[in-house]
């Protein structure tokens, strides 16, 4: 008897606070000004996606989006309907009903807000209610914030694989790793519904 696997869809998802639309040419203009932005925040990432780096990133997310290892999200405010942001469900394996969470940017004006919890509720719920059992959530080793908001997730921590990838810029990385199974979700969906229910 063949196993079951994960079958992500690629559709939009929302919630209160934000909806995520898969990436389309229509949505390029929008999704270019939000994240052309905070070059500080791009430096320590694998990829840039701000100026003039924005054709490449875009093309390569399309790209992948057809072969059907990522499907990228804009992420829209729902309070007034403007992109601040772009997040992504990729390494795709349905096989092994796994994927990560990543490739994520928001504006700087919405982060510690509502905006990613909202999001990684919505990616979460998504994956798990597809088939997935694992769930990978990677960040620099050397970004302890990001590390700071995966853990709060609840996400559980296995460790830092050296020399792991190389950024934009050339530096080689350790990267921290994340992961969230089906086991540990229902609890972890609760914790972030309380959070999220606790914003105005």
């Amino acid at each position: 008897m063949k196993p079951p696997r994960m079958t992500l869809a690629v559709v939009s998802l929302e919630n209160r606070f934000v909806r995520l639309e898969p990436f389309s040419p229509g949505l390029e203009v929008e999704v270019r000004a939000a994240l052309d932005c905070d070059a500080a925040s791009w430096d320590i990432m694998v990829g840039a996606a701000y100026g003039a780096h924005f054709d490449g990133w875009w093309l390569g997310a399309l790209t992948a989006m057809e072969q059907g290892t990522r499907i990228a999200w804009a992420v829209r405010r729902a309070s007034d309907g403007a992109i601040v942001g772009t997040t992504s469900l990729y390494e795709i394996k349905p096989d092994y009903r796994r994927c990560e969470i990543g490739s994520t940017f928001y504006r700087p004006e919405v982060r510690g807000g509502p905006v990613n919890p909202s999001c990684k509720r919505l990616l979460l719920g998504h994956a798990f209610d597809a088939g997935a059992v694992r769930v990978e959530i990677i960040t620099d080793a050397i970004n302890p914030t990001s590390q700071a908001a995966i853990r709060k997730l609840g996400a559980r921590d296995e460790g830092v694989l050296r020399k792991h990838k190389i950024t934009w810029k050339g530096r080689i990385r350790d990267t921290a790793q994340f992961a969230i199974l089906d086991d540990d979700w229902p609890g972890i969906r609760a914790r972030l519904d309380t959070r999220l229910a606790s914003f105005g």
